[in-house]
């Protein structure tokens, strides 16, 4: 968490504990930001209940925007959605059956009314850019965070 005195703006759900050496290039770029979060790892197939209670409360809990990462047959992004009104950003883990073509496409293929937006097959840094900046759009914080990161980014 990016801040222990803060509440979580940011939720971040993976399927496996395998995932994590991918997704701290989420957790590392909140950190940066300074944007607070949290971290559960659960399976939509393994532990559907446990899916559904932290998606389910997540908003409750005070949180803005939820980065949901799988791989293979990764529906976790669309059940997380389902449960939640909040943004749903998806991160498709490469695998090695497919090399995440089967994660991107389980993302990507979301039913009308139920939409993830989706980042690249490992992803996770766009994941937590991507969420900051829907921070922005209500927290002059992070309206801040980024024009100072999009800044730096052109001046190399």
């Amino acid at each position: 968490m990016a801040d222990s005195e803060q509440k979580p703006l940011v939720g971040i759900i993976m399927g496996s504990k395998s995932d994590l050496p991918t997704m701290e290039a989420c957790t590392k770029q909140l950190e940066a930001f300074g944007v607070p979060y949290e971290l559960v790892i659960a399976s939509a197939h393994r532990t559907p209940d446990k899916v559904h209670a932290w998606a389910s409360s997540a908003r409750d809990r005070g949180l803005k925007v939820i980065i949901a990462a799988a791989g293979k047959a990764a529906h976790l992004g669309g059940v997380v959605a389902a449960f939640t009104p909040l943004p749903v950003v998806g991160v498709p883990m490469k695998t090695s059956d497919l090399g995440g073509m089967d994660s991107l496409l389980s993302m990507v293929q979301m039913p009308s009314g139920v939409p993830v937006a989706c980042v690249a097959i490992n992803g996770a840094k766009n994941a937590a850019i991507y969420a900051t900046q829907v921070l922005a759009t209500s927290d002059e914080r992070y309206a801040q965070v980024m024009a100072d990161f999009k800044r730096q980014m052109a001046e190399g």
